[in-house]
């Protein structure tokens, strides 16, 4: 898995599609199919990544071995899980967007509220790691030991066809770069929405 993680990560994107992330947090046990991923590419390369301008301390993952997970908090309220994948020397990550969880249902459905259906537990970036039980304190930790609290497995066979498209919520110039992939006919799979011009 090291080296097809040590790819750019818009080739590395859909060969997760159907992979298996799983956690085990807070002596839970939660593992969800990946349905919807987007990539994001390094410093000067792609406006719409966090890795666009600079190193900082908030993408300070994103610069460091593919592998890792990289959490990060946005819009003041939600976590997003992201692998770290990118050529050597240089940043970027594949954003999990989307699940179908096939193990700990009850457990996820405690975290995301009783009244959420199946489809709708892990269906969206912040959804995924609420089901997960994902936050900022496992930014960083390897998805590849087995002691990790959060594991990465590959689909056990090839992918298929699978849906791009444009981000989702990525405005300015990085909005059309055709980075989102899915697997069709998924109901776990987040609607696709442009980017909102917000006021201050």
């Amino acid at each position: 898995m090291r080296d097809l993680l040590n790819q750019h990560p818009s080739a590395v994107a859909p060969q997760l599609l159907g992979g298996i992330i799983t956690s085990c947090v807070d002596g839970v046990r939660v593992r969800v199919r990946l349905t919807e991923v987007e990539a994001y590419g390094g410093q000067g390369e792609d406006p719409g990544s966090h890795a666009f301008r600079r190193e900082s301390p908030r993408n300070a993952t994103m610069f460091g071995p593919p592998g890792r997970a990289y959490v990060y908090f946005t819009y003041g309220m939600h976590w997003c899980l992201n692998v770290v994948a990118h050529e050597p020397g240089l940043a970027g990550a594949v954003l999990l967007r989307a699940g179908e969880v096939i193990e700990g249902v009850a457990e996820a459905r405690a975290r995301r509220g009783r009244a959420v259906r199946d489809r709708d537990l892990a269906r969206g970036p912040a959804r995924l790691t609420v089901a997960l039980g994902v936050t900022g304190e496992l930014d960083d930790v390897s998805l590849l030991s087995r002691r990790s609290p959060l594991r990465l497995a590959l689909p056990t066979g090839p992918v298929g066809e699978f849906g791009i498209s444009a981000r989702t919520g990525v405005g300015g110039d990085g909005a059309a770069t055709p980075w989102r992939f899915h697997l069709p006919e998924e109901p776990t799979v987040s609607p696709y929405r442009p980017a909102q011009t917000r006021r201050r």
